[in-house]
């Protein structure tokens, strides 16, 4: 892989970051990154450990505890708001990232995070796909 090629698949994945809400598919990621969809999916998945979806997935479910912690949305509305189309997808997806439901997730308390600074809460609550989820909701590592 060529630094090019880095520079390209970078730009994408802050284009995921900052865009992760609206609808974004592989044609359209792979021809920013001036690639192949299989190409891209390959690169990808060498350059950040993961592929473009399930990059994708992890920063929507991150910004969904955000949204699920405030409280104020229900889960649907959370499910959109971060550019989810199936409730059922949601909820699966975020059971498998963060160990609990998006409901019991809501349901929680979250005020022993609320002395921390949102910088440091959004690390410590970054959905990670490459380790177990905790066995004991709400126990920070």
């Amino acid at each position: 892989m060529t630094l090019e090629d880095l520079v390209r698949l970078r730009r994408v994945r802050d284009r995921m970051d900052r865009a992760y809400a609206e609808p974004l598919d592989m044609p359209s990621l792979a021809r920013a990154a001036l690639m192949s969809p299989g190409h891209f999916q390959r690169s990808f998945r060498a350059a950040f450990g993961e592929t473009p979806y399930s990059y994708l997935m992890t920063r929507r479910i991150e910004r969904a505890k955000a949204l699920l912690r405030r409280g104020d949305l229900t889960v649907t509305e959370v499910c959109m708001a971060v550019g989810c189309t199936s409730l059922g997808s949601f909820s699966s997806r975020f059971t498998e990232l963060v160990g609990e439901t998006p409901s019991a997730y809501r349901a929680r308390s979250h005020e022993h995070g609320a002395p921390i600074p949102s910088c440091v809460a959004q690390r410590l609550t970054r959905p990670d796909r490459r380790r177990e989820p905790r066995a004991e909701p709400g126990v920070w590592l």
